[in-house]
């Protein structure tokens, strides 16, 4: 990663840091913990709850508008749900913008075609602890934490789709 992307990595978790009011010391939940519950309104106006997609390997991504890796992610993403969509993967956006408008553009533009939650109020980003962004958590169908990534760097997207694969064949 060249040094220029490096700067936009830290200046994004520091945005990250700065609108969630968390500290330093904040923490994404750790690998093999219950993921924790939550409830929100999809872009498609259905009520989401984490705990009713048992049975499912879940990615949660959460991202802005204004995050540069952000943007180079999310279309990756999108090909990885349009891959397993049908074979029990879910993936849940979950966007933290202040303003759905910024978030709504976006999400147009590049086309996105899975679920994106909207957390202007930031309760799901504080309940899971983001210390970067975008944060991505790899959750398996008993509702536990298997795979956490900060940010993101060329290739997390492969990662993304072993760890996914993997998941759904237990």
């Amino acid at each position: 990663m060249n040094s220029g992307m490096r700067s936009l990595a830290v200046l994004s978790a520091l945005a990250v840091l700065a609108l969630s009011g968390r500290d330093a010391a904040a923490a994404l939940p750790a690998i093999g913990a219950a993921a924790p519950d939550f409830a929100s309104r999809s872009d498609s106006g259905r009520n989401v709850r984490l705990s009713e997609l048992r049975g499912q390997v879940v990615l949660i991504n959460f991202w802005a508008s204004w995050c540069n890796p952000c943007r180079q992610e999310l279309p990756l993403l999108n090909k990885i749900y349009a891959q397993y969509r049908a074979t029990g993967f879910v993936l849940l956006a979950v966007n933290v913008d202040d303003n759905r408008k910024d978030a709504e553009v976006m999400l147009k533009r590049l086309g996105l075609r899975f679920p994106t939650l909207f957390d202007s109020n930031k309760n799901v980003a504080k309940l899971y602890g983001v210390d970067a962004m975008p944060a991505t958590l790899v959750i398996d169908r008993d509702g536990r934490v298997r795979h956490v990534h900060r940010g993101y760097y060329d290739g997390y997207e492969r990662k993304y789709e072993q760890q996914v694969r993997e998941l759904l064949k237990e």
